[in-house]
């Protein structure tokens, strides 16, 4: 199979709400939830999409870099590229029942692991959801990420206890899922988390804590006082708060805030190995991507999450090849600029 094959399969097997169109772009489905597409107007998906268009590379063959190292340092393990799949769910509402949310997690699991990265798995309002989920992870010898919900303190707590029992290598916190009024529809709304709570749930355990939803330098400042390990700047896809900036836009002060205090990731319209590059090159760490594992899980089940890891992993070494940056440290914000 090849990852064309995958985006011909997944257009068969996603619907109706998803089209796999030729670009994930967020103008098609601009409102449709349930779907992948962004809150009301759509804007913030769109936005997302095209502030990496906006950045171009610098192009630069005149080195002596051959074969550029993309590998990188996480959690106290090394991984083959600085992508990971980042957490989805309720995926029969969202896109078809060809999956639960069980087996999405489980293929992106084995999928990822596989392809020598890993893995963020979700949380929903029906307990089973995080427990199998954690299941996975446990299977796989803790090669996963479980992400929670803003529910509760001592209900966080409580999952936190389940990821540490799957031996889970970090645990994360989507705190941008307290905009899901699909959650409060289902009888379980989440809220804002106070940064007391976010330190009180990051101080109960001794995993990697790491916030997912940080949009402002002020928030990220937060997270790292309260312990974090790392953040993941995101506006959750632009699916929870319409009218929002892109993450790409709002990185560069995130960065000059908070760099070196824990690591940065980064998430909403990344689409390519360029584009990982061009999120390092602002300061990322690493990045996560969702909308495009869901066509790789739907098209190829684990062999298209994995032939997605390769491709995106090609096109950032040839990236790295044509602007001369020998590993993942030497790619820097000279090797971009605005389109």
């Amino acid at each position: 199979m090849n990852y064309q094959e995958v985006i011909a399969n997944a257009k068969k097997n996603i619907g109706p709400h998803c089209k796999v169109c030729p670009q994930c772009n967020g103008v098609a489905c601009k409102g449709v939830i349930p779907g992948p597409g962004g809150k009301a107007s759509g804007i913030g998906f769109i936005r997302n999409f095209q502030a990496f268009k906006d950045v171009a590379l610098n192009m630069d063959t005149l080195h002596d870099v051959t074969d550029p190292d993309i590998s990188i340092e996480l959690f106290g393990k090394k991984f083959d590229l600085p992508v990971f799949a980042a957490p989805v769910g309720a995926v029969q509402l969202h896109y078809s029942d060809l999956y639960d949310d069980l087996r999405y997690s489980e293929i992106i699991v084995k999928g990822s692991k596989n392809a020598g990265s890993v893995g963020f798995t979700g949380d929903g309002v029906d307990p089973r959801v995080f427990d199998g989920t954690a299941d996975s992870i446990k299977e796989c010898g803790g090669h996963g990420i479980p992400t929670i919900k803003p529910w509760s303190r001592d209900e966080v707590i409580e999952k936190i206890r389940t990821s540490e029992a799957a031996g889970a290598m970090a645990v994360a916190m989507d705190v941008d899922a307290a905009g899901l009024a699909i959650l409060a529809a289902q009888g379980k709304p989440v809220y804002p988390v106070s940064e007391e709570v976010l330190r009180q749930i990051i101080s109960s355990t001794e995993l990697p804590f790491i916030v997912k939803g940080i949009m402002t330098a002020e928030a990220a400042v937060k997270a790292a006082d309260a312990g974090a390990y790392a953040i993941i700047v995101s506006n959750h896809g632009g699916r929870v708060l319409d009218d929002t900036m892109s993450t790409l836009s709002v990185l560069p002060e995130i960065v000059s805030a908070v760099k070196g205090r824990m690591k940065i990731f980064i998430d909403g319209g990344v689409r390519t190995g360029l584009d990982v590059f061009k999120a390092i090159a602002l300061g990322a760490d690493a990045v996560l991507m969702a909308r495009p594992f869901v066509t790789a899980v739907y098209g190829g089940a684990e062999e298209g999450v994995e032939l997605l890891y390769r491709q995106i992993g090609s096109e950032l070494k040839n990236a790295m090849l044509m602007t001369g940056c020998r590993d993942l440290s030497s790619i820097s914000e000279r090797h971009v600029r605005k389109a």
